[in-house]
């Protein structure tokens, strides 16, 4: 409800930063034109081209701002290495995976694409939310990994942790749910012993394409910034031996 006197339009004015406002109000009038003439524009399109726009509008100078970050860059780039995963963090890896946040995050916003605006300007007025791109990128590129293991490979994983109940709740079960509903690994007969041993063994093999739409229809855009923050953050939140995760499987498996 509208105070006594208060327009429609100050409680807008009021959602601006002061920044902005300030920018706007000071705009000569063929200027304020132009900026009318994009809003219009941007509300009459449908979502997919206003993502389209935002993006080739502001991809740019968020790649470039990322970039500037040096040290977190390389932080990732460690990490990425010590997960043995070779995406490098080039110009157009970046603009890419970007590009994926904005829209995983809209996504999240109950399914919502038309608030793909709103994850843009976030994007572009918080350090916080810039730095939280690299958190997005290696959290999502380590859980594309977990999806590619067997579950045989998990267990290995899993029993390595340090806290092995949080890890299996948080990340192996949420993925192995979603190789079961997608067809991927199918655990048929579980109580007979070679029936188990074929699935539990067995390695996904997911198209690139397929694997980003899993992960993202796994984990919110929030749940993959956090693990990757967490990855950075605590060194030793998720231990890795690549060499006894992916040993060849000798060993029996007894129900």
């Amino acid at each position: 409800m509208l105070l006594p006197g208060e327009r429609q339009s100050d409680r807008l004015w009021e959602k601006l930063p002061k920044e902005a406002k300030k920018w706007a109000e000071n705009l000569p009038w063929e200027q304020r034109r132009y900026v009318l003439s994009l809003c219009h524009l941007l509300l009459a399109s449908p979502p997919d081209k206003q993502a389209e726009f935002l993006d080739e509008y502001t991809a740019d100078g968020l790649v470039s701002r990322s970039l500037a970050d040096y040290d977190t860059k390389q932080k990732v780039l460690r990490y990425l290495q010590y997960f043995q995963i070779k995406t490098s963090l080039e110009e157009s890896v970046m603009r890419d995976y970007i590009r994926q946040f904005y829209v995983h995050c809209a996504q999240d916003l109950h399914r919502q694409p038309e608030l793909y605006l709103k994850v843009a300007i976030r994007l572009l007025s918080s350090t916080q939310e810039c730095n939280n791109a690299f958190n997005y990128i290696l959290g999502f590129e380590v859980f594309k990994m977990l999806f590619r293991m067997s579950w045989l490979q998990h267990e290995r994983l899993y029993s390595i942790q340090k806290n092995q109940e949080e890890f299996l709740e948080n990340y192996i079960k949420p993925i192995q749910h979603t190789h079961k509903v997608n067809g991927i690994i199918v655990p048929k007969d579980e109580k007979i012993f070679f029936a188990k041993r074929d699935y539990f063994v067995k390695v996904p093999k997911i198209k690139e394409r397929k694997l980003i739409e899993l992960v993202m229809a796994t984990f919110t855009a929030e749940a993959v910034t956090n693990f990757g923050f967490s990855l950075i953050r605590h060194p030793n939140s998720m231990q890795f031996d690549a060499d006894f995760i992916y040993r060849p499987e000798t060993e029996r498996i007894f129900s």
